[in-house]
């Protein structure tokens, strides 16, 4: 069965072409995609070809993990039904193209276990489970709500910085201040300020959460630390990351990195999402037909007024 789907041909060379899908066995689904999201982290990085290499990682590729389809077809043991919408993490494959994640076509085979259902009037804002699964992993890797790390402070008023604050304010946490420098990205607040740094006197944060990715920002941070207090990186930092030691040693600051989501938080994800408890409403600004992939992801990668992107795949289905 074939497929239309985004690919990056090599670094900086999109397309939108025919592949064809990896035969479906009989614990997969093929999903017809409605939706799915443009990520600015990983998906930048493999545009860009400044992804560190790691195994599986080739070109042409199809990109993608933050999907939303209906399943059309369902394998006897796929634990799904047709008809169910789906939130989709990438995809099984393509036998023509790499795929890495996979989740950027038309189209897609999946393994039913992959899936997550969704409350249907949730639609395109399913595509949001992903970036909402990472900012819960930032909280703390741990299965425990009670020991979650609420942040304190926050910085960056981007798709991620957004909803590790509406999250924190969901857990009912003490409200949360976020920094954001552009002006462009102050609004959308939803329960809690956003300022500019020079803004904000405060110097006795306990935890302070970066999303941004800027270089060179850990002095700033370490200086609005309490004693003992914790930096948790959440962004993805392609320069390296340095600080001046003395101060952070008078501090005992403590660092954590927060990586890939996981199962658990993706799971906890769609339960406050499907109950109501997550809103997920307002971040979602730009959309464009899959056709005009190669102008949604400039967009998406350059526009500072593009808080999250997605691609409508429904005239392509």
């Amino acid at each position: 069965m074939n497929t239309l789907a985004v690919v990056f041909e090599q670094p900086q060379q999109l397309s939108v072409r025919t592949l064809e899908l990896v035969p479906a066995s009989e614990t997969d689904v093929l999903v017809a995609m409605r939706w799915s999201g443009i990520s600015t982290g990983t998906e930048k990085l493999l545009y860009s070809g400044r992804m560190p290499p790691f195994p599986g990682l080739a070109y042409p590729l199809v990109p993608g993990y933050e999907g939303v389809g209906e399943i059309i077809e369902a394998g006897a043991a796929s634990g799904r039904t047709v008809g169910q919408l789906v939130y989709v993490a990438g995809s099984r494959g393509f036998t023509d193209a790499h795929g890495l994640f996979g989740g950027q076509a038309a189209r897609v085979v999946v393994a039913g276990a992959k899936t997550v259902p969704l409350r249907a009037d949730l639609g395109e804002r399913g595509t949001l489970f992903a970036l909402a699964a990472t900012a819960h992993h930032a909280l703390g890797d741990t299965p425990s709500e009670t020991d979650l790390q609420m942040p304190e402070l926050i910085v960056g008023h981007g798709a991620l910085g957004r909803l590790i604050a509406r999250l924190v304010v969901m857990y009912g946490a003490p409200t949360p201040t976020v920094w954001e420098t552009n002006p462009i990205r102050m609004d959308g607040a939803r329960g809690y300020p956003v300022m500019h740094p020079d803004e904000d006197p405060r110097r006795n944060y306990r935890t302070i959460c970066d999303v941004s990715g800027a270089d060179g920002l850990l002095d700033t941070l370490i200086a609005r630390l309490a004693p003992g207090g914790e930096i948790c990186l959440a962004g993805f930092y392609s320069e390296p990351v340095h600080f001046t030691f003395p101060p952070a040693f008078l501090r005992e600051a403590r660092f954590r990195i927060a990586a890939q989501w996981k199962e658990r938080d993706l799971q906890a994800i769609a339960t406050f999402a499907n109950e109501g408890r997550l809103d997920l409403n307002g971040l979602i600004t730009h959309r464009e037909p899959a056709a005009h992939a190669a102008a949604a992801y400039e967009t998406a990668f350059g526009d500072p007024h593009c808080v999250k992107m997605i691609l409508d795949w429904r005239p392509a289905a």
